[in-house]
């Protein structure tokens, strides 16, 4: 739509049109000579309702699940535009300090001076040895399917006690990071397991999946983490818990954002011109997957400092050249950064991995926030049951 009819439509000045898309309310491409600004129609149409629906307190609650107002209270994470913050310290300044995954997880799970990483490590049991270890299943899919055959060995699978909850997390965090691998359980770092399957003895690899782990351990109240927890709101053991999440990362709106941003730089790249076919795709419409967040209008922080890192350890690789002119075409054309999810899909890509160890970095890391989310919510002893407003046809 044009600026006029977005404008007619939602009865407002172009001053306001303008402000909505600088909050991100409203989306804009350039016209057809490149001179004028066009709004996509679904954005307008979803404001107009907004508008319609009038400012009650059931309206509130109804755009609250689609990152409006908040709606739970969390001690765990907060999004602020420097870097997540995890139980007040910087993501951001864990992993330039070192931290591993382990290190965040104790921090998420408020262990104190206790240690849940310090049991030993079993093998699979037989009934699930076979499934663990068959590296032709998607790694998301064969975690779903192990993850709850596990629970019944357990003794305290549903034990209320606080340290061992926090023991059953850390054996999860091993066995997940082992399932999307498809090795056996490990008692090393998990992303020296990761590295290690993808690629062997390269320390800087390594040391840029510690980086991307960090970043990607908690996300405040997104999908994922939302649907462990109301999982765990039920009283259902951890395993449970961490599948829902898995569940809802597999969805291509939300985990499989990675391989459609592997998809979009492989692509532009092979195109005769990279910023030819970004600015293609922008004028007819298409997303740029792996740019943008909703949540940090300004850029992404954590994908800046995995770009930082890529910058300073493969800047002058061919790759990594290519990866430089798909960024510079897509600020060029949308003005839109990355994201995390698109520097996960440039890792692999400039290691010539495939897209799948994108997801895998991302779950490995995630599930120690989605665990996260489980003890606090099962803590306070709380269902979490909302209502819907019916908008239906009417009984007789």
């Amino acid at each position: 739509m044009s600026a006029a009819e977005a404008c007619a439509a939602l009865g407002i000045s172009t001053a306001t049109l303008y402000a909505y898309v600088s909050r991100g309310l409203l989306e804009s491409r350039p016209g057809p000579d490149h001179r004028s600004r066009v709004y996509l129609r679904q954005d307008v149409e979803r404001l107009r309702q907004r508008k319609r629906a009038g400012r009650g307190a059931a309206r509130g609650a109804a755009q609250s699940l689609d990152r409006g107002l908040p709606v739970m209270e969390t001690r765990i994470s907060l999004i602020r535009p420097d870097s997540p913050y995890y139980r007040g310290r910087s993501a951001v300044a864990m992993v330039e300090a070192g931290a591993t995954l382990e290190d965040t997880a104790r921090l998420l799970w408020d262990c104190g001076d206790s240690d849940p990483f310090d049991a030993a490590v079993d093998p699979w049991p037989a009934r699930v040895a076979t499934i663990a270890g068959d590296a032709t299943l998607p790694p998301i899919e064969r975690a779903m399917a192990v993850l709850p055959l596990l629970a019944p060995d357990l003794r305290h699978s549903l034990s209320a006690a606080p340290a061992a909850k926090r023991g059953i997390a850390a054996t999860l965090l091993r066995q997940n990071a082992a399932l999307l691998v498809a090795g056996p359980p490990d008692a090393r770092p998990v992303h020296v397991v990761l590295a290690e399957a993808w690629r062997p003895g390269d320390a800087a690899f390594a040391d840029l999946v510690r980086t991307t782990l960090v970043l990607c351990a908690d996300h405040e109240l997104n999908v994922s983490a939302f649907a462990a927890r109301v999982v765990a709101s039920t009283g259902a053991h951890l395993h449970a818990t961490v599948c829902a999440g898995l569940a809802a990362l597999s969805g291509p709106r939300h985990g499989g954002a990675t391989a459609r941003a592997h998809a979009l730089i492989r692509e532009a790249c092979d195109a005769p011109s990279p910023a030819g076919y970004i600015a293609e795709r922008w004028q007819r419409g298409d997303d740029l997957p792996g740019f943008h967040h909703v949540l940090y209008p300004e850029g992404d922080p954590r994908a800046a400092h995995v770009l930082a890192r890529l910058r300073a350890t493969l800047g002058d690789t061919p790759r990594m050249r290519q990866v430089e002119t798909v960024i510079a075409a897509a600020a060029e054309t949308s003005g839109r950064p990355p994201n995390i999810d698109g520097m996960l899909a440039a890792i692999c890509f400039v290691h010539d991995l495939p897209a799948t160890p994108a997801l895998a970095m991302f779950a490995a890391g995630r599930l120690s926030g989605w665990l996260a989310h489980a003890l606090e919510q099962q803590a306070l002893g709380r269902l979490i049951r909302p209502r819907a407003r019916y908008t239906g046809v009417e009984p007789e």
